[in-house]
């Protein structure tokens, strides 16, 4: 079941690499429209933890089963994500997250099928932009 809040509580933990490293962290998000929308229509932006940002190229997206750099979000307009299925966000991070209390913020954009190409849809509870969260790490 999705959270009413873009950030998603569940899914927030370090990642682990088959050898036992951790290699950073995930976060899911859901998305805040009407509809669902084509992988290359998704603008990614940074993922910020305790005021340290994660830039987009640092960011892998996951939806189902299949995770997708970036530069795959934009040329794949074949994969729509889904009103109710989050993504997972994947932050590269050596070592990962601490145990305890992290403020996340999390920003993008997506364009309108309906809307010019120059403007794109801010997602967005605030007029900065920012989606901003305190989420427990306990793994």
């Amino acid at each position: 079941m999705l959270e009413k809040d873009l950030i998603q509580a569940r899914g927030f933990k370090n990642t682990v690499s088959e050898d036992g490293t951790v290699t950073g962290f995930q976060v899911r998000v859901r998305l805040v429209y009407y509809r669902g929308i084509w992988l290359s229509q998704i603008r990614p932006g940074s993922v910020f933890v305790d005021g340290e940002e994660y830039k987009p190229d640092q960011i892998k997206w996951k939806f189902g089963n299949k995770v997708y750099s970036v530069d795959e979000l934009s040329q794949t307009g074949d994969i729509m994500w889904n009103l109710l299925e989050p993504a997972t966000l994947f932050v590269v991070k050596p070592g990962g997250l601490s145990m305890g209390y992290h403020d996340v913020k999390v920003d993008y954009l997506f364009s309108s099928s309906y809307m010019p190409p120059v403007i794109d849809t801010l997602i967005s509870e605030t007029t900065t932009g920012d989606h901003k969260r305190k989420l427990l790490l306990v793994e």
